[in-house]
């Protein structure tokens, strides 16, 4: 028999593993707390050819120029100090193929946008004539393995096709007179949700809070039916241009969302009423207003407004689901197996949770 007040040999080495395991997902999510992992690469035909905008985050353009800091890209010379060796270094990385030739752009100039924490490399290419069909290809910033680049395609002003690229899915095809149709829309709305959920460490956290306490099958439902309903109503205001608060205000309101489950799951008794449902319904509606953000930033077609905003919530809903099967399974599993660390874990991980919302309120108050 074990006396009372000691631990097995093989579970403290369960606790290690899991502690390594809770330290290791706050650490990797303040580390990955960039303020945008996405940039654009605005392709606009013209008779004779396209020019492109580039629009990259400040704080890409600083690490991979090696500068000591973001604030270096926003100073009144950077385009003359470092836009050739940026614009050589991002042309180096995209590949454009325009009726099966590839192109070779041209530096047209290179601005930092400061109020928008941005810079926006302008370039052109003659192909000789009307481009039928377009192969754009790269990862810009191989350093981030989460980074997307979302590629448009207009034709007289007009948003006609996106894409979306990844490390996963670096290419993208298309075909100049044609708009996206309601698959295309699906697919790559779907798609983005979910990709959404799982690159957004924020989120993720979120979640993984509430379901650190445990519970049956039904608490585990309300609590994901409560946040989906409250962030797909946000998410679509945002998205409407209906309410769209300032990013300054829920970026650190997304951070101490985090830290009060934490707090909650610390100060709650094991007799008091379950609160978690009401806790992912209120702060999912702040949560929804951080997706949105996405959104706004890559143009829904308007022909297909609605199709876009089921298959964005569409997305983000699996990619909660597959996270709340996951993680709830393996929590059920080590306290059925190990019922000390399973307690353990609920105190373990709640003062990882608020350790990662408090750093990410600390940077995004001082640093958006």
């Amino acid at each position: 028999m074990i006396p009372a007040g000691e631990v097995p040999t093989g579970t403290r080495r369960i606790q290690a593993g899991v502690l390594a395991l809770v330290i290791a997902l706050a650490a990797g999510g303040g580390a990955s707390a960039h303020p945008l992992q996405f940039s654009f690469v605005d392709l606009n035909l013209t008779g004779t050819g396209f020019d492109a905008a580039i629009t990259i985050h400040g704080f890409d353009a600083a690490h991979d120029l090696g500068l000591a800091s973001e604030a270096d890209v926003y100073a009144p010379d950077f385009g003359t100090a470092h836009g050739s060796r940026l614009m050589t270094l991002l042309l180096s990385r995209l590949v454009i193929v325009a009726d099966g030739v590839r192109v070779q752009p041209a530096s047209i100039d290179v601005r930092a946008v400061p109020d928008q924490q941005a810079v926006v490399l302008r370039v052109e290419a003659a192909t000789g004539g009307p481009t039928v069909r377009i192969h754009v290809a790269g990862v810009l910033f191989p350093y981030d393995p989460a980074h997307q680049t979302f590629v448009r395609l207009f034709e007289g002003g007009t948003i006609r096709q996106q894409a979306i690229l990844t490390a996963a899915r670096p290419d993208a095809d298309f075909v100049s007179g044609r708009a996206q149709g309601r698959v295309d829309v699906l697919k790559r709305f779907v798609r983005s949700g979910t990709e959404h959920i799982a690159i957004g460490p924020d989120h993720v956290l979120f979640l993984i809070g509430l379901l650190l306490t445990g519970g049956g099958l039904w608490p585990l439902v309300r609590i994901v039916t409560a946040f989906t309903v409250a962030h797909s109503l946000t998410l679509t205001l945002a998205a409407l241009d209906i309410v769209t608060p300032s990013a300054r205000l829920i970026e650190p309101a997304i951070a101490l969302s985090i830290c009060y489950v934490g707090v909650d799951n610390l100060i709650r008794r094991p007799d008091s009423p379950d609160r978690r449902a009401w806790i992912a319904l209120v702060f999912g509606l702040v949560h929804g207003f951080g997706f949105a953000s996405v959104l706004r930033e890559m143009d829904l077609p308007g022909h297909l407004l609605g199709w876009s905003l089921f298959a964005f919530n569409l997305g983000v809903e699996l990619g909660q689901l597959a996270i709340v099967v996951v993680v709830a399974g393996v929590l059920a599993l080590i306290r059925r197996r190990w019922p000390a660390v399973g307690r353990w874990l609920v105190v373990g991980g709640s003062v990882a949770v608020i350790w990662a919302g408090f750093f990410w309120f600390i940077e995004r108050v001082f640093a958006i």
